[in-house]
Protein backbone atom coordinates (compact mmCIF):
# COMPACT_ATOMS: atom_id res chain seq x y z
CA UNK A 1 0.00 0.00 0.00
CA UNK A 2 1.33 3.46 -0.88
CA UNK A 3 1.57 5.80 2.18
CA UNK A 4 -0.84 8.74 2.13
CA UNK A 5 0.16 12.32 2.97
CA UNK A 6 -0.81 11.80 6.62
CA UNK A 7 0.92 8.44 7.03
CA UNK A 8 4.53 8.00 8.08
CA UNK A 9 6.76 5.43 6.49
CA UNK A 10 9.06 3.55 8.86
CA UNK A 11 11.81 1.80 6.85
CA UNK A 12 13.07 0.08 9.99
CA UNK A 13 10.09 -2.25 9.77
CA UNK A 14 11.64 -3.83 6.68
CA UNK A 15 15.17 -4.31 8.10
CA UNK A 16 16.49 -7.83 8.11
CA UNK A 17 16.77 -9.72 11.38
CA UNK A 18 20.59 -9.48 11.28
CA UNK A 19 20.64 -5.68 10.97
CA UNK A 20 17.97 -4.69 13.48
CA UNK A 21 20.44 -4.05 16.30
CA UNK A 22 23.07 -2.07 14.32
CA UNK A 23 22.75 1.36 12.78
CA UNK A 24 25.00 3.78 10.91
CA UNK A 25 24.08 7.45 10.81
CA UNK A 26 25.61 9.62 8.10
CA UNK A 27 24.81 13.29 7.68
CA UNK A 28 26.41 16.34 6.11
CA UNK A 29 25.84 19.92 7.17
CA UNK A 30 27.15 22.48 4.67
CA UNK A 31 28.92 25.58 5.95
CA UNK A 32 28.84 28.83 4.04
CA UNK A 33 29.63 32.30 5.31
CA UNK A 34 30.55 35.60 3.72
CA UNK A 35 33.60 37.70 4.54
CA UNK A 36 33.42 41.28 3.29
CA UNK A 37 36.11 43.96 3.42
CA UNK A 38 34.55 47.42 3.34
CA UNK A 39 34.94 50.90 4.81
CA UNK A 40 32.73 52.95 7.11
CA UNK A 41 30.25 50.32 8.25
CA UNK A 42 28.93 52.56 11.06
CA UNK A 43 27.82 55.20 8.56
CA UNK A 44 24.01 54.83 8.55
CA UNK A 45 24.09 55.16 4.75
CA UNK A 46 26.25 52.03 4.53
CA UNK A 47 24.00 48.92 4.41
CA UNK A 48 26.75 46.37 5.20
CA UNK A 49 25.88 45.98 8.89
CA UNK A 50 22.15 46.17 8.20
CA UNK A 51 22.40 43.23 5.82
CA UNK A 52 24.64 41.20 8.13
CA UNK A 53 21.95 38.72 9.20
CA UNK A 54 21.43 35.00 8.54
CA UNK A 55 20.03 34.17 5.13
CA UNK A 56 16.28 34.59 4.98
CA UNK A 57 16.15 36.80 8.09
CA UNK A 58 14.76 40.36 7.76
CA UNK A 59 17.42 43.09 8.13
CA UNK A 60 15.47 44.68 11.01
CA UNK A 61 15.70 41.56 13.21
CA UNK A 62 16.71 42.23 16.81
CA UNK A 63 20.44 42.18 17.64
CA UNK A 64 22.40 41.57 20.80
CA UNK A 65 25.61 43.57 20.53
CA UNK A 66 28.48 42.07 22.54
CA UNK A 67 31.27 44.61 22.48
CA UNK A 68 34.71 45.02 23.99
CA UNK A 69 34.80 47.75 26.65
CA UNK A 70 37.51 49.73 24.85
CA UNK A 71 35.65 49.48 21.54
CA UNK A 72 32.48 50.53 23.33
CA UNK A 73 34.24 53.64 24.60
CA UNK A 74 35.07 54.69 21.04
CA UNK A 75 32.15 53.30 19.03
CA UNK A 76 29.34 52.22 21.36
CA UNK A 77 27.22 55.27 20.61
CA UNK A 78 27.80 54.84 16.86
CA UNK A 79 26.57 51.23 16.96
CA UNK A 80 23.47 52.27 18.91
CA UNK A 81 22.77 55.17 16.55
CA UNK A 82 23.15 52.87 13.54
CA UNK A 83 20.64 50.37 14.92
CA UNK A 84 18.21 53.15 15.87
CA UNK A 85 18.44 54.79 12.43
CA UNK A 86 17.44 51.48 10.87
CA UNK A 87 14.73 50.69 13.47
CA UNK A 88 16.59 47.64 14.74
CA UNK A 89 15.75 46.70 18.36
CA UNK A 90 18.97 45.92 20.21
CA UNK A 91 20.63 45.44 23.57
CA UNK A 92 24.30 45.73 24.51
CA UNK A 93 26.61 43.55 26.59
CA UNK A 94 30.01 45.11 27.35
CA UNK A 95 32.97 42.83 28.12
CA UNK A 96 36.46 43.51 29.41
CA UNK A 97 38.46 41.29 27.10
CA UNK A 98 42.13 40.45 26.93
CA UNK A 99 44.15 37.25 27.17
CA UNK A 100 43.96 37.29 30.99
CA UNK A 101 40.14 37.27 30.87
CA UNK A 102 39.83 34.75 28.03
CA UNK A 103 38.20 32.16 30.23
CA UNK A 104 34.90 30.49 31.10
CA UNK A 105 33.79 33.43 33.27
CA UNK A 106 33.40 35.70 30.25
CA UNK A 107 31.66 32.95 28.26
CA UNK A 108 29.16 32.63 31.12
CA UNK A 109 28.59 36.39 31.09
CA UNK A 110 27.65 36.23 27.40
CA UNK A 111 25.37 33.23 27.96
CA UNK A 112 23.56 35.13 30.71
CA UNK A 113 23.14 38.14 28.41
CA UNK A 114 21.69 35.89 25.70
CA UNK A 115 19.22 34.44 28.17
CA UNK A 116 18.14 37.86 29.46
CA UNK A 117 17.70 39.11 25.90
CA UNK A 118 15.61 36.06 25.04
CA UNK A 119 17.34 35.68 21.71
CA UNK A 120 15.69 33.67 18.94
CA UNK A 121 18.52 31.35 17.98
CA UNK A 122 17.38 31.03 14.37
CA UNK A 123 16.52 34.60 13.50
CA UNK A 124 18.27 37.04 15.84
CA UNK A 125 22.05 37.31 15.54
CA UNK A 126 24.67 38.23 18.08
CA UNK A 127 26.88 41.04 16.77
CA UNK A 128 30.38 40.53 18.21
CA UNK A 129 32.50 43.68 17.97
CA UNK A 130 36.04 43.54 19.28
CA UNK A 131 39.43 41.89 18.95
CA UNK A 132 40.32 38.25 18.64
CA UNK A 133 39.75 37.44 22.30
CA UNK A 134 36.21 38.79 22.30
CA UNK A 135 35.42 37.07 18.99
CA UNK A 136 36.59 33.76 20.43
CA UNK A 137 34.60 34.21 23.64
CA UNK A 138 31.39 35.21 21.85
CA UNK A 139 31.78 32.54 19.18
CA UNK A 140 32.17 29.90 21.87
CA UNK A 141 29.10 31.17 23.73
CA UNK A 142 27.11 31.31 20.47
CA UNK A 143 27.99 27.71 19.67
CA UNK A 144 26.76 26.58 23.10
CA UNK A 145 23.56 28.58 23.52
CA UNK A 146 20.64 26.47 22.32
CA UNK A 147 23.23 24.38 20.44
CA UNK A 148 23.99 27.14 17.99
CA UNK A 149 23.05 30.82 17.78
CA UNK A 150 24.00 32.97 14.76
CA UNK A 151 26.95 35.30 15.18
CA UNK A 152 27.99 38.26 13.06
CA UNK A 153 31.66 39.12 13.59
CA UNK A 154 32.94 42.68 13.42
CA UNK A 155 36.69 42.49 14.14
CA UNK A 156 38.12 45.79 15.39
CA UNK A 157 41.83 44.90 15.63
CA UNK A 158 44.32 43.96 12.94
CA UNK A 159 44.74 40.44 14.28
CA UNK A 160 40.94 40.12 14.21
CA UNK A 161 40.74 41.30 10.60
CA UNK A 162 43.34 38.95 9.17
CA UNK A 163 43.20 35.94 11.49
CA UNK A 164 40.96 35.52 14.53
CA UNK A 165 37.81 36.92 12.92
CA UNK A 166 37.65 34.93 9.70
CA UNK A 167 37.92 31.23 10.64
CA UNK A 168 35.47 28.94 12.42
CA UNK A 169 37.43 28.01 15.56
CA UNK A 170 36.38 29.35 18.92
CA UNK A 171 38.09 28.79 22.23
CA UNK A 172 39.07 30.06 25.65
CA UNK A 173 41.96 29.31 27.95
CA UNK A 174 41.54 26.62 30.56
CA UNK A 175 43.73 25.45 33.43
CA UNK A 176 46.67 27.57 32.23
CA UNK A 177 46.49 26.13 28.71
CA UNK A 178 45.76 28.32 25.71
CA UNK A 179 42.45 27.71 23.93
CA UNK A 180 42.10 24.34 25.63
CA UNK A 181 38.29 24.34 25.42
CA UNK A 182 36.41 25.45 22.34
CA UNK A 183 34.28 24.53 19.35
CA UNK A 184 33.98 25.04 15.62
CA UNK A 185 31.23 27.57 14.98
CA UNK A 186 31.13 29.50 11.74
CA UNK A 187 29.91 33.08 11.81
CA UNK A 188 26.97 33.89 9.58
CA UNK A 189 28.74 37.01 8.32
CA UNK A 190 32.12 38.63 8.88
CA UNK A 191 32.33 42.37 8.22
CA UNK A 192 35.87 43.76 8.05
CA UNK A 193 36.33 47.53 8.35
CA UNK A 194 39.89 48.87 8.60
CA UNK A 195 38.49 52.18 9.89
CA UNK A 196 38.36 50.64 13.38
CA UNK A 197 42.16 50.47 13.33
CA UNK A 198 42.34 54.26 13.74
CA UNK A 199 41.82 53.82 17.49
CA UNK A 200 44.07 50.76 17.92
CA UNK A 201 47.39 51.52 19.58
CA UNK A 202 50.66 50.94 17.78
CA UNK A 203 51.67 47.86 19.75
CA UNK A 204 48.42 46.06 18.95
CA UNK A 205 48.82 46.92 15.27
CA UNK A 206 52.30 45.42 15.39
CA UNK A 207 50.74 42.41 17.11
CA UNK A 208 48.47 41.87 14.10
CA UNK A 209 51.35 42.31 11.68
CA UNK A 210 52.86 39.11 13.09
CA UNK A 211 49.98 37.08 11.65
CA UNK A 212 50.35 38.86 8.30
CA UNK A 213 54.07 38.10 8.32
CA UNK A 214 53.22 34.46 9.03
CA UNK A 215 51.18 34.25 5.83
CA UNK A 216 54.02 35.87 3.89
CA UNK A 217 56.70 33.52 5.19
CA UNK A 218 54.80 30.29 4.52
CA UNK A 219 53.24 31.05 1.17
CA UNK A 220 53.38 34.55 -0.30
CA UNK A 221 56.71 36.08 -1.32
CA UNK A 222 54.93 39.11 -2.79
CA UNK A 223 53.31 39.78 0.59
CA UNK A 224 56.71 39.59 2.27
CA UNK A 225 58.11 42.13 -0.19
CA UNK A 226 55.16 44.44 0.45
CA UNK A 227 55.82 44.27 4.18
CA UNK A 228 59.51 44.88 3.58
CA UNK A 229 58.78 47.96 1.49
CA UNK A 230 55.72 49.38 3.25
CA UNK A 231 55.40 47.66 6.63
CA UNK A 232 56.75 50.51 8.77
CA UNK A 233 54.62 53.01 6.84
CA UNK A 234 51.49 50.89 7.22
CA UNK A 235 52.14 50.65 10.93
CA UNK A 236 52.42 54.42 11.19
CA UNK A 237 49.36 54.99 8.99
CA UNK A 238 47.30 52.39 10.91
CA UNK A 239 46.41 50.60 7.70
CA UNK A 240 44.05 53.38 6.63
CA UNK A 241 43.15 53.26 2.97
CA UNK A 242 42.98 56.99 2.44
CA UNK A 243 46.60 58.20 2.28
CA UNK A 244 49.89 57.53 0.54
CA UNK A 245 49.87 53.89 1.66
CA UNK A 246 46.33 53.30 0.39
CA UNK A 247 47.22 50.81 -2.35
CA UNK A 248 49.72 48.93 -0.19
CA UNK A 249 47.24 48.70 2.71
CA UNK A 250 44.56 47.29 0.43
CA UNK A 251 46.85 44.72 -1.18
CA UNK A 252 48.38 43.60 2.12
CA UNK A 253 44.94 43.14 3.71
CA UNK A 254 43.46 41.38 0.69
CA UNK A 255 46.42 39.02 0.28
CA UNK A 256 46.49 38.23 4.02
CA UNK A 257 42.77 37.58 4.32
CA UNK A 258 42.51 35.72 1.01
CA UNK A 259 45.57 33.60 1.76
CA UNK A 260 44.26 32.66 5.20
CA UNK A 261 40.83 31.71 3.84
CA UNK A 262 42.43 29.67 1.04
CA UNK A 263 44.29 27.66 3.68
CA UNK A 264 41.33 27.31 6.05
CA UNK A 265 38.54 26.45 3.62
CA UNK A 266 39.61 22.90 2.62
CA UNK A 267 40.27 21.97 6.25
CA UNK A 268 37.82 23.95 8.38
CA UNK A 269 37.49 21.24 11.03
CA UNK A 270 41.20 20.41 10.97
CA UNK A 271 40.74 16.81 9.91
CA UNK A 272 44.24 17.15 8.47
CA UNK A 273 46.72 18.02 11.22
CA UNK A 274 49.31 19.31 8.76
CA UNK A 275 48.35 22.97 8.61
CA UNK A 276 50.90 25.48 7.33
CA UNK A 277 49.00 28.20 9.19
CA UNK A 278 50.24 26.53 12.38
CA UNK A 279 53.58 28.16 11.56
CA UNK A 280 54.42 30.36 14.52
CA UNK A 281 52.02 28.39 16.73
CA UNK A 282 54.14 25.45 17.85
CA UNK A 283 56.09 27.00 20.73
CA UNK A 284 54.13 30.24 21.17
CA UNK A 285 51.07 28.89 23.05
CA UNK A 286 53.22 27.74 25.98
CA UNK A 287 55.42 30.85 25.89
CA UNK A 288 52.41 33.17 25.71
CA UNK A 289 50.66 31.58 28.68
CA UNK A 290 53.83 31.56 30.78
CA UNK A 291 54.54 35.22 29.99
CA UNK A 292 51.02 36.56 30.59
CA UNK A 293 50.26 39.43 30.62
CA UNK A 294 53.61 40.59 29.28
CA UNK A 295 53.46 39.11 25.77
CA UNK A 296 50.65 39.63 23.28
CA UNK A 297 49.62 36.76 21.04
CA UNK A 298 51.33 38.08 17.90
CA UNK A 299 54.49 38.84 19.84
CA UNK A 300 54.71 35.23 21.00
CA UNK A 301 54.03 34.11 17.41
CA UNK A 302 56.87 36.34 16.19
CA UNK A 303 59.32 34.71 18.61
CA UNK A 304 58.13 31.27 17.48
CA UNK A 305 58.67 32.25 13.83
CA UNK A 306 62.14 33.61 14.57
CA UNK A 307 63.07 30.36 16.31
CA UNK A 308 61.63 28.28 13.46
CA UNK A 309 63.62 30.34 10.98
CA UNK A 310 66.83 29.47 12.83
CA UNK A 311 65.85 25.79 12.94
CA UNK A 312 65.29 25.98 9.17
CA UNK A 313 68.62 27.71 8.62
CA UNK A 314 70.46 24.98 10.52
CA UNK A 315 68.85 22.41 8.21
CA UNK A 316 69.79 24.31 5.05
CA UNK A 317 66.21 25.31 4.25
CA UNK A 318 66.86 29.03 4.75
CA UNK A 319 70.06 30.91 3.86
CA UNK A 320 71.82 33.24 6.29
CA UNK A 321 70.81 36.15 4.06
CA UNK A 322 67.16 35.13 4.15
CA UNK A 323 67.30 34.65 7.91
CA UNK A 324 68.80 38.12 8.35
CA UNK A 325 66.12 39.63 6.15
CA UNK A 326 63.34 37.94 8.13
CA UNK A 327 64.68 39.07 11.50
CA UNK A 328 65.32 42.59 10.19
CA UNK A 329 61.71 42.84 9.02
CA UNK A 330 60.44 41.61 12.39
CA UNK A 331 62.36 44.43 14.06
CA UNK A 332 61.02 46.96 11.52
CA UNK A 333 57.50 45.81 12.37
CA UNK A 334 58.38 46.32 16.06
CA UNK A 335 58.03 42.64 16.88
CA UNK A 336 60.24 40.78 19.39
CA UNK A 337 62.45 37.90 18.27
CA UNK A 338 63.29 36.48 21.71
CA UNK A 339 62.25 36.52 25.37
CA UNK A 340 64.00 35.57 28.63
CA UNK A 341 61.46 32.80 29.25
CA UNK A 342 62.39 31.18 25.95
CA UNK A 343 64.71 28.61 27.54
CA UNK A 344 65.52 25.16 26.20
CA UNK A 345 63.36 23.67 28.99
CA UNK A 346 60.35 25.71 27.90
CA UNK A 347 60.90 24.95 24.21
CA UNK A 348 61.17 21.20 24.84
CA UNK A 349 58.03 21.28 26.98
CA UNK A 350 56.17 23.36 24.38
CA UNK A 351 57.07 21.03 21.52
CA UNK A 352 55.98 18.04 23.60
CA UNK A 353 52.60 19.63 24.24
CA UNK A 354 52.19 20.54 20.57
CA UNK A 355 53.12 17.00 19.51
CA UNK A 356 50.41 15.55 21.77
CA UNK A 357 47.83 17.75 20.08
CA UNK A 358 49.00 16.93 16.56
CA UNK A 359 48.29 13.24 16.72
CA UNK A 360 51.58 12.24 18.32
CA UNK A 361 53.73 13.81 15.58
CA UNK A 362 55.49 17.15 15.57
CA UNK A 363 54.12 18.22 12.15
CA UNK A 364 56.30 21.28 12.63
CA UNK A 365 56.09 23.76 9.72
CA UNK A 366 59.49 25.22 8.86
CA UNK A 367 60.08 27.89 6.21
CA UNK A 368 61.76 26.98 2.95
CA UNK A 369 63.35 30.20 1.82
CA UNK A 370 60.80 33.02 1.95
CA UNK A 371 57.30 32.12 0.77
CA UNK A 372 57.20 28.33 1.19
CA UNK A 373 57.17 25.76 3.98
CA UNK A 374 57.55 22.07 4.73
CA UNK A 375 56.69 19.84 7.67
CA UNK A 376 59.24 18.00 9.79
CA UNK A 377 58.81 15.43 12.54
CA UNK A 378 62.33 14.97 13.86
CA UNK A 379 63.40 18.15 15.68
CA UNK A 380 65.40 17.01 18.72
CA UNK A 381 66.25 18.63 22.02
CA UNK A 382 69.78 19.56 20.97
CA UNK A 383 68.47 21.41 17.89
CA UNK A 384 66.09 23.38 20.07
CA UNK A 385 68.81 24.22 22.54
CA UNK A 386 71.18 25.48 19.83
CA UNK A 387 68.46 27.47 18.04
CA UNK A 388 67.30 29.05 21.30
CA UNK A 389 70.82 30.07 22.27
CA UNK A 390 71.53 31.49 18.80
CA UNK A 391 68.29 33.45 18.88
CA UNK A 392 69.08 34.95 22.27
CA UNK A 393 72.53 35.97 20.99
CA UNK A 394 71.08 37.58 17.86
CA UNK A 395 68.52 39.46 19.96
CA UNK A 396 71.20 40.70 22.34
CA UNK A 397 73.49 41.91 19.54
CA UNK A 398 70.71 43.55 17.57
Amino acid sequence: MTPTATESFAPWRDRSEASRNRWTVTATRPVSYDVALCDGILDPANPALLRAVPRGVPPTARRLLVIDSEVHRHYGRSFTDYFERHSIPSATCVLDCDETTKHWGNVRTVLQALDRFGIDRRNEPIVAAGGGVLLDVVGFAGSLYRRGTPVVRVPTTLIGLVDAGIGVKTGVNFDEHKNRIGTYHAADRVVLDPAFLRTVDRRHLSNGLAEILKMALIGDRRLFDLLDWHGAGLLAAKFQRDGRHREAATEVLERSIGGMLDELQPNLWESSLERVVDYGHSFSPTLEMRALPELLHGEAVSIDMALSTLLAEARGLVTATERSRVLRLMRALELPISHPLCTSELLISALGDTTRHRGGRQRLPLPVGIGAARFVDDVDERELEVAGESLAELAKNG
